[in-house]
């Protein structure tokens, strides 16, 4: 579990396809990353903790002076966007027990691809609209939370199919963010205490009905 507080941005190094047959069918076709973690502290980091990588929970194979390894099956490059090439990510270590939730709870199973339609800057703040899959709109609500390519936001309108966010000035200092530009795609998780009301009402009214 993580708040989609970004704790660094990182950078992907080596990408690297699995063809070891040791490793299971599911993991053919999949790749493995060497991620160097930027900012973020490695030393309370062991291998099989998780990590977030541009809103995507990813598993710890290997540690090796500031930088960590983990593989992707075929599965999840299907269902997430920009982990199959080097570049720059969003990192942040899974939540303890003791932290504080400075964000929402952020599950790291990214629910569906986002493109930027327009970024509009007013002074240093900066608004930007994203089209959404049409199965997610309806968990994405105005002063609800959103998480883009790992970093927790809050949604100023929704409208037609899109919604727009702002980003301070903060947020485009310490994340990814503010590489995007029109027609730029990214990783999105709906708030997961939507999902399960709407997941909630819809086994209640199935049962009235019945």
């Amino acid at each position: 579990m993580f708040t989609g507080i970004v704790e660094a941005v990182g950078e992907i190094k080596q990408v690297m396809p699995l063809n070891d047959a040791k490793l299971g069918e599911g993991m053919a076709g999949g790749i493995r990353l060497t991620i160097e973690s930027g900012r973020m502290d490695l030393s309370d980091v062991k291998i099989g903790d998780s990590i977030a990588v541009n809103g995507v929970c990813v598993t710890v194979a290997a540690l090796t002076n500031g930088r960590f390894t983990v593989d992707l099956s075929r599965e999840t490059l299907r269902c997430t966007y920009g982990l199959d090439r080097p570049g720059s990510v969003n990192l942040e270590k899974a939540l303890r027990l003791s932290d504080r939730l400075g964000g929402h709870l952020v599950s790291g199973h990214v629910d569906g691809i986002g493109v930027v339609t327009k970024i509009e800057r007013a002074g240093e703040s900066c608004l930007i609209v994203i089209r959404a899959p049409e199965a997610l709109l309806k968990y994405i609500a105005k002063k609800g939370s959103v998480t883009m390519n790992g970093v927790s936001l809050t949604v100023n309108w929704v409208s037609a199919g899109e919604f727009g966010v702002n980003l301070i000035p903060h947020t485009q200092s310490v994340t990814t963010l503010c590489e995007l530009e029109d027609g730029s795609k990214m990783n999105l998780e709906i708030d997961m205490l939507a999902r399960y009301v709407e997941q909630i009402l819809s086994s209640k009214l199935t049962t009235d009905a019945g």
